[in-house]
């Protein structure tokens, strides 16, 4: 392997690590959120909360010269593997209650 393809791939394994360690400390807010939303009754999902998150990250998709429907569709994965999480709080608090 050459040496500047050598380059782009260390970068890139750089930005995958980074965006792993991202998504970690994500998720570990969004447990928070979700253990929260438990406590207090709150549902899972807040569809306004997604709408408004969905629009803000196609608008900085747009202005990092991303496409939209790409950051939409990452997005929307996080986002639903979160209330994945938030429901399986929701059921397990609820199951200790009882």
């Amino acid at each position: 392997m050459d040496e500047t393809l050598a380059a782009y791939r260390e970068s890139i394994d750089n930005i995958d690590a980074a965006l792993v360690y991202l998504l970690a400390e994500r998720f570990k807010v969004t447990q928070k959120v979700g253990a929260y939303k438990a406590r207090s009754g709150l549902p899972p999902a807040d569809a306004n909360r997604e709408s408004q998150q969905v629009a803000r990250l196609r608008r900085l998709a747009q202005d990092a010269n991303l496409d939209p429907e790409f950051s939409e569709k990452f997005l929307r994965f996080i986002i639903d593997e979160v209330i994945r999480h938030h429901e399986q709080m929701q059921s397990k608090d609820g199951s200790s209650a009882s």
